[in-house]
């Protein structure tokens, strides 16, 4: 159980992409399951080349934001339909990164040295003490994803992706906000990529197929289970969300189901998790709570001006 912790808070960072593009900018970007490999990809070369691993982590983010930033242009200026942008800039990194890692299908970084390796040496890894530690890496993350959502360029963003007409009246380029959008997203993913496969001891070719999916999962069942009423909150449900799915994914292994069953488990979590929010219960449970919260805002709103009278 405290392997699949660990993996989902890794995990976590690429699910804050996710989050960003997904949910922030309202973009269905598939860039990501090609750029986590180039973020890993990079990584590994960087730590065979007896490369600094820590230079090698920031490598994986540049390399994922430019990922982002390819699928931004064709978007914005070529004027290609996102999904397609990102189908085609997803094609073209699976042959990007088979040249980066030297035409190998798979790199083995288990006898050098990664930014995990103290922890190792120190025998905290795996470990509750190691969860901690983790933990506290992907919080400086969500801190930092929270704090520029909050500042102008943020606040733009997440315009940009509830009404493009609207924040475009007021001046604003969106081309420009969807293309930051998609560097941080891709950055965040290749950061991802690059930690895993410090993690697993191996970059591989095929690591990021299907991970968009993961993603979602992760997101949509965060959000599903813990809401998403502020940012705050939204990219802290994203972070258990990816927890949550990595546990089942562990107890559905433990259980006896193939690993090349992860997919099929992926793709049901996702139906799951937004179909039963529609469902008779939850739906009259989520109105119920809406009327509550507005009758609790009328009381307030009346109570206020006699609390102002009687102070006067």
């Amino acid at each position: 159980m405290i392997a699949g912790i660990e993996l989902g808070l890794l995990y976590a960072v690429m699910a804050l992409g996710v989050y960003l593009t997904f949910r922030v900018l309202d973009f269905p970007d598939l860039t990501v399951d090609q750029s986590f490999t180039t973020g890993a990809a990079t990584t590994a070369m960087i730590i065979l080349g007896g490369g600094s691993p820590w230079l090698a982590t920031a490598a994986g983010f540049v390399t994922g934001a430019l990922a982002g930033l390819i699928t931004g242009l064709l978007h914005t200026k070529a004027h290609i339909n996102g999904l397609l942008a990102g189908i085609l800039t997803m094609t073209a990194l699976y042959s990007i990164n088979l040249r980066v890692m030297d035409g190998r299908a798979n790199l083995s970084l288990l006898r050098e040295d990664t930014i995990f390796t103290p922890l190792a040496e120190l025998g905290v890894q795996g470990t509750w003490i190691g969860i901690a530690l983790f933990l506290l890496g992907v919080a400086v993350v969500k801190v930092l994803l929270d704090w520029f959502l909050y500042t102008d360029a943020g606040l733009a963003m997440q315009a940009t992706g509830d009404n493009p007409e609207m924040i475009r009246s007021f001046g604003v380029n969106t081309d420009h906000q969807k293309m930051l959008g998609l560097c941080l997203s891709n950055g965040l993913v290749g950061l991802a990529g690059s930690l895993v496969a410090q993690y697993q001891g191996f970059a591989d070719i095929g690591m990021g197929i299907g991970l968009i999916v993961v993603g979602l999962a992760s997101v949509i069942l965060g959000q599903g289970l813990f809401g998403s009423r502020t940012v705050v909150v939204a990219t802290l449900a994203v972070i258990l969300g990816s927890i949550v799915y990595r546990l089942v994914i562990t107890v559905a292994l433990q259980a006896g189901l193939n690993p090349s069953d992860m997919k099929l488990i992926s793709a049901v979590l996702v139906v799951l998790a937004l179909v039963v929010p529609q469902m008779q219960f939850f739906r009259r449970r989520r109105e119920r709570h809406l009327a509550s919260q507005a009758a609790q805002l009328v009381d307030d709103l009346t109570d206020t001006p006699a609390t102002t009278k009687a102070g006067a």
